[in-house]
């Protein structure tokens, strides 16, 4: 299994269950690896052969950007299922951080893994 990963991507959204989260935008960022084989890009130095990461950041902001969630749980599933099914990856790992939600602590979040890790090979 190969992984691609992107960290550290910075989103504004609205997120949260309070009356004041409803009306200001906060920022979300997401560390993402998603699961792919990357021997035929290897191969062809192609990017139509690869898991394009500019075209999943772009996709997610977009989608992160318009959602208006509750739950920083229901966002991961979202994105999760989001780039499973759009660009055909058969695990990922999500982490949301809502950072500085929490007076005293500088990252709150969610981690979730969904699909089947490939095996290796």
């Amino acid at each position: 299994m190969d992984i691609i990963f992107l960290r550290g991507l910075t989103i504004e959204t609205i997120i949260g269950i309070y009356d004041w989260e409803r009306k200001t935008r906060q920022t979300i960022i997401l560390d993402i690896e998603m699961a792919t084989d990357i021997r035929n890009a290897a191969q062809s130095d192609a990017i139509e052969d690869t898991l394009d990461y500019k075209a999943v950041s772009k996709r997610l902001i977009d989608y992160v950007e318009q959602s208006e969630f509750f739950l920083v749980e229901t966002l991961a599933e979202t994105i999760s299922q989001l780039i499973m099914e759009e660009f055909n990856v058969p695990w990922v790992r999500l982490t949301v951080n809502k950072k500085g939600a929490i007076r005293g602590a500088s990252d709150v979040g969610i981690i979730i893994e969904r699909g089947e890790q490939p095996a290796n090979g």
